[in-house]
Formats: structure tokens, sequence, C-alpha cells
């Protein structure tokens, strides 16, 4: 079954707050087919750690005082700055370092999944990571490197 409209609308302005303060390749993926635990993964990047910070504040501002005071269920990474963790039950946000983000690499977890449109207003911050990760069974290449083989 495909995420619920009201867990979009509210990645949509996680993703909005995240675009407003210049997060990059911002990208959502529906996993509630693959996952029992959540419908949604957003993922946003940050260049340094100050701004990882910053993007999980606003992000968590913004959810609270436009979807009737959404709170996060569980808050990771806060004070490291490299890779912060927002669960919200039925989405969870991770926004993280730009390092941090390509040595995980968590857009090969989800590859398979639908990407969910994020309306957001600079479209080119959008799912850039997502640039040479391919959707298909068998080894998964990313930027024309050999990476993981599946069976």
């Amino acid at each position: 079954m495909p995420a619920l409209q009201d867990s979009i609308d509210a990645v949509r302005v996680a993703a909005q707050a995240a675009d407003r303060l210049k997060a990059t390749d911002i990208v959502a993926f529906d996993v509630a087919d693959l996952l029992g635990i959540t419908d949604i993964m957003m993922i946003a990047g940050a260049s340094n750690e100050r701004q990882v910070l910053a993007v999980a504040e606003e992000i968590e501002k913004d959810l609270y005082l436009k979807c009737d005071g959404r709170q996060a269920r569980s808050r990771e990474g806060l004070t490291e700055g490299q890779w912060v963790l927002l669960d919200y039950g039925d989405f969870v946000i991770h926004v993280m370092h730009e390092e941090s983000r390509e040595f995980y690499g968590l857009e090969r977890l989800w590859r398979d999944c639908e990407t969910i449109d994020l309306n957001l207003e600079h479209p080119e911050t959008a799912g850039g990571a997502l640039e040479g990760v391919e959707r298909e069974a068998g080894s998964v290449v990313a930027d024309g490197e050999p990476d993981i083989e599946t069976a």
C-alpha cells in the first residue's frame, strides 16, 4: 500500500523547509511496500555541520507550525551534526553531511522504490544524488563503478 497523502504532504513541508535553507539533493522515497516501520524516507544533504543542524531545526519548526503541532517521536545525531535523523513514525527524515551521505549511500537501499514529487521551489536541489544509481535487479552501479551484487 502506498504512503498516505497526509504523510506525503508533511514530507513536502519538510522538503520545502530544507530547500529554503539550501539543502542539496533532497529526495523522498515511498518505502511503504518495502518496510513495515515507516512509509516514507526523506534525505537532504548539507555541506557542513552547522547547516545539518540548521536544516533539521527548520524542518522540525515547520512541521510543528504547519502540520498541527507535529513533533518527532525521536531525534538522533543532534550533538555530532554529521547525520540527523528525525523519526515521525509514518516518515523518517535524514539530514546528512555530504560526506556521510556519500559514504552510507542510503539512496541505494531504496533505489527500487518510487520517488515522491516534493514540489520544491528550487527543483535543481531535488534528487541529484540519484544520478548514476540504476534501478534494476543485479549489480548496482553508481557513477559508473560496480558497487553491490544482489542475487
